[in-house]
């Protein structure tokens, strides 16, 4: 059976967490050659190992992706050890950011979760689009987050989340033109390290209703990570076409049925974020 990304060069951010990881799995079983980032190189060469049981393809790199003359530093590992290729580059590194009511909480904090989850993926897209452009053929995945509407307790992660949805939008427009496709995905509740993070917080910090559910996802084991791979590997992959500028949810969408409304799809703007306006549900004011 022939394997979807044979030949193709991946890069992951956030690769050694459990998402992470996972969609790292998926496509070395496809082919791909996989390098995963993150912080700490003692998971990265944990991560290396177990991935190395399904391919010898997987490489690893310390890098902080927030902090520009690493990114740049990562240009230059891309250029001379990676083959200046890169097919997909998939933004999945991020933190929640300090938890609780917005005037309790260190805005330093606060701004180093803007970093890492926006500027982080902003910086990685920076740097391989030049890499893709070269190539004239590119996908490009981030990820949004915190579900719809409000998320209070949790100001900086859905603020550089909901951040990222317009970045996504707006970079899938510029690059369209080079076969550069740009999409994002809505993970849903996956038990990682970010639910660990909200139950060592506690009640009073993420507030009563949103610490029983978390507490309660934990038992009830969450969205499996595996489903959030395969709406990876599809968006990667030839299936998904020229969709663009789409945000994704691997829990809520029925994406698998996607490739029978690409035409459709692609001149309308269902999977965007749009205002609602009274007349949109039946109000005449």
């Amino acid at each position: 059976m022939t394997k979807k990304f044979t030949d193709k060069k991946v890069i992951i951010t956030g690769g050694s967490g459990g998402i992470g990881s996972a969609i790292a799995a998926g496509f070395l079983r496809e082919g791909a050659h996989v390098l995963i980032l993150g912080r700490d190189k003692e998971k990265l060469l944990k991560k290396q190992k177990e991935l190395g049981k399904i391919s010898p393809k997987i490489e690893i790199r310390v890098t902080d992706v927030s902090d520009r003359r690493q990114a740049k530093k990562m240009g230059v590992f891309i250029k001379n050890q990676f083959g200046a290729q890169v097919d997909v580059l998939v933004n999945a590194a991020g933190i929640y950011g300090p938890i609780g009511k917005l005037e309790e909480l260190d805005l330093d904090l606060w701004q180093r979760a803007i970093e890492v989850n926006l500027l982080g993926t902003v910086q990685m897209c920076a740097l391989v689009i030049p890499f893709m452009k070269k190539r004239w053929r590119g996908k490009i995945i981030n990820f949004s987050g915190g579900g719809d509407g409000a998320f209070p307790r949790f100001s900086a992660y859905s603020a550089s989340k909901g951040a990222i949805l317009r970045f996504t939008e707006s970079l899938a427009a510029e690059l369209v033109k080079y076969n550069i496709f740009v999409n994002a995905v809505a993970p849903g509740a996956v038990n990682t390290g970010l639910l660990e993070e909200v139950l060592k917080a506690g009640i009073s910090k993420v507030g009563r209703d949103f610490y029983l559910a978390s507490k309660k996802q934990k038992t009830q084991g969450g969205v499996s990570p595996d489903k959030v791979r395969d709406l990876l590997l599809f968006l990667a992959s030839e299936q998904s076409g020229n969709l663009t500028g789409k945000t994704i949810s691997a829990v809520r969408d029925n994406w698998k049925d996607i490739p029978k409304h690409l035409k459709m799809l692609t001149k309308t703007d269902i999977y965007n974020t749009r205002k609602i306006k009274p007349q949109d549900r039946g109000y005449d004011w």
